[in-house]
């Protein structure tokens, strides 16, 4: 009996299709809602691109329109119109997330540049993320998984816009960081680490909300192509989390 298949709903459908790209010369494309349910089935199931159900259509239409947009940047653009960039967002979560690499994610051509690091526990990525107050993600980026979670905060920071109020746990209690808040008026929400003398007193009840950041990656990786890292190249591996993250958060 054939798995259960991923369809995008009319609703869904009507919100997507004002974003796709427009008048582009070459071939015409195939059925986009077609295509693209067929990638959100793969990046469901994690299974092999060639072993994409037939009812998708030809496995290398749906990951060679995967890979394109991805290289064009047509996913991320997709994320950031239904995230939007509007005003002072208020109060947001940071935090970073641990992926294996799997085997088949080796020998992408830029090397070290794919964002996989080794360290004790193997060869691993990192998600790094912003979620506003909802524990919607507003901003995602990838990273080798040696990297320290605290290197990625101004980057993160940066492209997300004013707000007011960060949550982030002792893993980015630095000077350098609390800093960079104070600098740009962000309440600093984080516990001291252990060492630090004398104890910096944060908000404890705001800082109980940080745990819907948590809940954002165990849904997040619900998406087996994201739990698993199987994409060589970092903008691929990218390009799957955030059109989950898209469908999965930002279509009413």
């Amino acid at each position: 009996m054939r798995k259960q298949l991923y369809w995008l709903s009319d609703e869904d459908w009507k919100q997507i299709e004002a974003l796709l790209p427009r008048g582009r010369r070459g071939a015409h494309r195939v059925d986009d809602r077609r295509v693209i349910s067929g990638i959100m089935h793969m990046l469901r199931s994690g299974a092999r691109w060639r072993d994409c159900p037939p009812e998708y259509g030809p496995y290398t239409t749906i990951y060679n329109r995967f890979n394109r947009w991805s290289r064009q940047g047509i996913w991320l653009a997709m994320f950031k119109a239904l995230t939007g960039s509007t005003g002072v967002i208020g109060t947001v979560a940071i935090d970073a997330s641990h992926v294996k690499a799997h085997r088949s994610a080796a020998g992408g051509r830029g090397g070290s540049s794919e964002a996989i690091g080794r360290s004790r526990g193997g060869r691993t990525t990192k998600i790094h993320a912003l979620t506003d107050a909802a524990g919607r993600p507003r901003v995602l980026m990838i990273a080798p998984g040696n990297l320290h979670d605290v290197m990625m905060a101004e980057e993160l920071l940066s492209a997300i816009g004013p707000v007011a109020r960060l949550l982030a746990d002792k893993a980015y209690d630095t000077n350098r960081l609390r800093t960079f808040l104070a600098q740009h008026g962000i309440e600093a929400v984080i516990p001291s680490i252990a060492r630090r003398k004398p104890m910096i007193p944060y908000d404890r009840e705001a800082y109980r909300q940080r745990n819907l950041i948590e809940r954002m990656f165990a849904r997040l990786k619900d998406f087996r192509r994201i739990a698993t890292r199987y994409d060589k190249l970092a903008r691929n591996f990218l390009a799957g989390i955030l059109l989950a993250a898209a469908i999965t958060w930002w279509l009413n």
